[in-house]
């Protein structure tokens, strides 16, 4: 007899199922529907798990499944597996494949299934990085330690960037990007009491009102913010977008923060740009990763350094699948998810025109 609880069928590797699926969230999940691990091994960070026995274990499994929840070693939920499940109903991405790559989601639009995403699970640990970032090089910390490192245990003088810039409250903020890491930044700037500058070209226009940004071109982020903070996500449309005629704009006595991708700011551009020695950066990221070792990034006073760590949590790999739970719970009692894969979250990761240009 078929059950009337809905059935959920969780493809991913051991390492995901040990470290990321909670026994509280399992139970939490068991609640509202029945489920089953598959394990598979192999496959891509970011890519599906093309070896063909997967595929047809994966095949053999989903024939009576309300859902599917994918990540690391799934391969991908194509067309053929949805024909395989008639009762699929909605399919959802864990951890770290921003463009679907486990998931064909023009197929699933195609046959009404739902699709959801929590690989923004890792944003609340890079929005507290961010906001890190941003006390750390208003003082310019990075020089300060470097200076202790040295031996110099002195008072930072009265014309030092930290003693002139160094607070954070009622400054200029500027954020080129506002997706889910950027709205977690502005509720923790609340108590700062800046005043947000954003741009994002994918950002809906009731947004901006709803958590009290003013929309704005790249230009004048750049040009008029005392504190910048880089969010853009690596796409085609952004890869290189800050380079040397936008790190120009940026105004002397200003703040440079980037924890998105390295690849989205001219690397050689931004050198030249921090050795001027009138503005601070604080960077989580770099073009190369690992930072070389001979690279004069590492030696620029004005720069305070971080290994690509922002989003790298125990917390966030639990808070990948808590927020799948949340979804599902939602899905499977009649309410709307919250973090659907739309056509217009899809052509915003892939670099695609918005709808107005």
């Amino acid at each position: 007899m078929t059950s009337a609880r809905p059935r959920v069928l969780i493809v991913c590797s051991r390492d995901v199922r040990e470290l990321s699926l909670l026994a509280e969230d399992l139970e939490r999940l068991e609640a509202v529907a029945e489920w089953e691990w598959l394990r598979v091994e192999g496959g891509a960070t970011f890519g599906a798990n093309e070896e063909a026995g997967a595929i047809g274990r994966l095949m053999d499994k989903v024939g009576d499944v309300d859902g599917v929840v994918v990540s690391h070693g799934s391969p991908r939920i194509s067309a053929e597996v949805m024909d395989a499940a008639p009762r699929l109903k909605i399919i959802g991405e864990l951890e770290g494949d921003r463009f679907a790559y486990r998931i064909d989601v023009e197929a699933a639009w195609e046959r009404g299934i739902r699709t959801v995403d929590t690989t923004h699970g890792s944003s609340y640990p890079v929005a507290e990085w961010a906001l890190g970032l941003m006390l750390i090089s208003l003082r310019n910390a990075g020089e300060s330690f470097r200076n202790i490192l040295a031996g110099d245990i002195e008072k930072p003088a009265r014309d030092d960037f930290g003693f002139v810039h160094g607070e954070l409250t009622g400054k200029r903020v500027g954020l080129i990007g506002c997706g889910h890491i950027g709205r977690r930044l502005v509720k923790l700037l609340e108590p700062f009491e800046v005043a947000i500058r954003v741009y994002d070209p994918y950002l809906a226009s009731e947004m901006p009102d709803a958590i009290g940004v003013v929309k704005t071109s790249l230009e004048k982020v750049l040009s008029e913010s005392d504190v910048i903070v880089c969010l853009a996500p690596h796409t085609p449309a952004t890869e290189g977008m800050i380079g040397r005629r936008e790190l120009d704009l940026i105004r002397s006595n200003s703040v440079f923060v980037n924890v998105s991708r390295g690849v989205v700011v001219d690397s050689e551009a931004l050198i030249e740009r921090l050795k001027r020695g009138d503005i601070v950066a604080g960077l989580d990221v770099f073009d190369p990763e690992p930072i070389p070792p001979d690279s004069e990034i590492i030696e620029l006073p004005n720069v305070f350094l971080s290994p690509h760590i922002a989003g790298v949590t125990l917390a966030s790999r639990h808070r990948f699948f808590s927020l799948m739970v949340d979804e599902l719970e939602r899905f499977f009692v009649g309410e709307e998810p919250l973090f659907e894969l739309t056509p217009r979250s899809m052509a915003n990761r892939r670099g695609a025109k918005t709808a107005d240009g």
